[in-house]
């Protein structure tokens, strides 16, 4: 038996490579697959099972090529109805690989289909559970997702996520290990740990929704509080993973297209397309096309992309080094954004080559942030950018709290004129607040470099106390 957990962190992400005697299941697997048959075929092993715990929110599955390019049928438990071939399965039904046993436990509460799949070894023994987003390694799945699609609310939905934990996964031996579809840092959840992978019994002893002594109504208060909004892409990547998408390397080949900085420039100007750039922030910062944003590729690239630009269908011009074109484009089609139609060839150098008009962004130090603070005169207006939760643990006394998620909803609230200062936690964030104000006409800004971080290294006053007027 080889169970691989192939994990990956832009996402938060984990699929699961599964192997008996020849026979390979594959669960959740991510939109570019070739990968898994490469190691089936390097052992000389065959893909029969294609696992689905639900359909996602937060990327696009590979489910439906992985199954045309290996013939192998895809599985969901109860109640899910794809537009296309699939076997839904019972609750309790079961399916071999080579010496081994998956039995279907369907879990509903993140969504009406979500199912959990035990595996068996060769002894009939329970050797590891692969939860989806129903169980994860200090939390649960969010039960506000689907509350539109089943015609059902969020407290419902978590009144049976409480029914399929007790029912279903806590009476499991607490040597069976978990296997999650999410780690910390997705937005399927509030409180993931950040490993991938733990023993059910440790879960019982440490996850707050687990307790044996909570109750139903206890369950649903602690699992619905302080859910923030999901990110507007969320239901188009439902959609697709409903009712197919197109091969990934189609949408790799049409968005592989070198544009001329002149040709780049028409095309931005007839297409309406959002000119993004996925170099470093301070590559960015440094020059950058006038109305470009910047959401950098080695940060929470994809779903900083799904957060912001929201709409799938968006057309996307890329900025980028040439090495990291098609990573760009693939990565951004794993959150279903396929309307990528070209690059900038030779990149941001190209630009200024040809004499094009660029931008830049005022950036300075935490140090200088604190001279600057000493010889005002005024007070300084300082946005922080970051997630509620971390400017309720501690703020630069005085901040704003304008979270990037929901920044175009506060423009009206930056000043006009006067200078103001941005920060995050450690920059990459404030740099994506930074290109979004000034592509909005809003340049009186100053980037603080590394971040919150950087602000308390400094010495600069902090405090946790949250003013109502300024959490937004």
């Amino acid at each position: 038996m080889n169970i691989e957990q192939i994990y990956t962190g832009c996402l938060a992400q984990g699929a699961y490579y599964i192997e008996s005697k020849g026979e390979v299941a594959i669960i959740d697997p991510l939109r570019e697959v070739q990968s898994y048959i490469d190691k089936a075929d390097s052992v000389g092993a065959t893909i029969k099972y294609i696992f689905e715990t639900h359909f996602h929110a937060d990327f696009v599955s590979g489910h439906v090529t992985l199954s045309k390019k290996t013939g192998a049928p895809i599985i969901y438990g109860p109640n899910a109805n794809p537009d296309f071939e699939a076997i839904i399965a019972k609750d309790g039904q079961q399916f071999q690989l080579g010496e081994l046993t998956f039995i279907v436990l369907h879990t509903p509460g993140h969504t009406m289909e979500s199912s959990t799949y035990l595996l068996r070894d060769k002894n009939g023994k329970d050797h590891a559970l692969f939860t989806g987003d129903t169980l994860f390694l200090g939390d649960v799945g969010r039960p506000d997702l689907a509350q539109k699609a089943a015609h059902i609310t969020q407290e419902e939905l978590a009144g049976k996520l409480y029914d399929s934990l007790r029912n279903k996964i806590i009476p499991l031996a607490d040597e069976i290990m978990v296997y999650p579809a999410h780690g910390a840092g997705s937005a399927c959840g509030k409180n993931m740990m950040k490993e991938t992978m733990d023993p059910l019994g440790h879960q019982k002893e440490i996850n707050y929704a687990l307790r044996a002594d909570m109750t139903k109504e206890e369950f649903i208060n602690e699992v619905t509080d302080g859910l923030l909004p999901p990110p507007a892409y969320f239901p188009m990547n439902v959609k697709m993973n409903k009712e197919g998408y197109k091969d990934i390397e189609i949408v790799i080949t049409q968005g592989s297209n070198p544009l001329s900085p002149d040709a780049f420039e028409t095309a931005a100007n007839e297409t309406g397309a959002v000119m993004l750039d996925v170099r470093h922030q301070n590559d960015f910062g440094k020059g950058h096309i006038p109305g470009s944003i910047f959401i950098g590729i080695d940060g929470s690239f994809a779903p900083w992309v799904g957060a912001l630009i929201k709409d799938i269908q968006q057309p996307i011009l890329l900025i980028a080094d040439k090495d990291r074109i098609k990573e760009a484009i693939t990565r951004l089609s794993r959150v279903g954004f396929d309307n990528t139609i070209g690059y900038l060839e030779g990149g941001f150098s190209a630009w200024k080559k040809v004499s094009k008009a660029y931008d830049t962004v005022t950036s300075i130090t935490a140090e200088e942030f604190k001279v600057a603070l000493k010889n005002s005169k005024k007070k300084a207006q300082v946005f922080d950018v970051r997630k509620p939760s971390e400017f309720q643990s501690e703020h630069v006394v005085n901040a704003y709290h304008t979270p990037l998620t929901t920044l175009n909803d506060h423009l009206s609230e930056f000043p006009e004129k006067e200078t103001f200062f941005v920060h995050c936690a450690s920059g990459y964030r404030s740099m994506i607040a930074s290109s979004i104000l000034k592509s909005r006409g809003i340049h009186n800004l100053i980037d603080i470099q590394g971040g919150y971080t950087a602000l308390k290294r400094a010495g600069i006053k902090t405090t946790n106390y949250v003013c109502p007027s300024t959490l937004k």
